[in-house]
């Protein structure tokens, strides 16, 4: 998995930065082939914004868009939505693929 965090016109420190990483490396418990993450934080006129685009393979792209006054507010805001949608996306690939045509039993009249 390609990891990338980027800080614009704000300084990352180091227990942050550890914190979305560790947070990152949490994605991978549901079991989707996950090929990259890009995080990009930027400070705005009010407050920062935090950003996560997660690449899946098979899938559509993640993306995650979160603005706060706080910074840890907005990084833990943003692992939050992103955690959800990844838990809804593995239960839907999982659903989906319970049922085959092969295991369908036939009704005999």
């Amino acid at each position: 998995m390609n990891v990338q965090v980027h800080a614009k016109d704000i300084t990352l420190q180091a227990n942050t930065r550890a914190h979305i990483e560790s947070a990152i490396d949490s994605f991978s418990k549901y079991s989707l082939d996950i090929t990259s993450v890009n995080v990009h934080v930027a400070a705005e006129k009010k407050g920062v914004s935090i950003e996560f685009d997660i690449h899946v393979a098979h899938a559509q792209p993640v993306v995650i868009s979160q603005s706060d006054d706080n910074l840890d507010a907005a990084i833990d805001l943003a692992i939050d939505r992103a955690t959800k949608a990844l838990r809804r996306l593995h239960e839907k690939v999982v659903s989906h693929s319970n049922e085959s045509v092969k295991d369908l039993e036939t009704l005999d009249s």
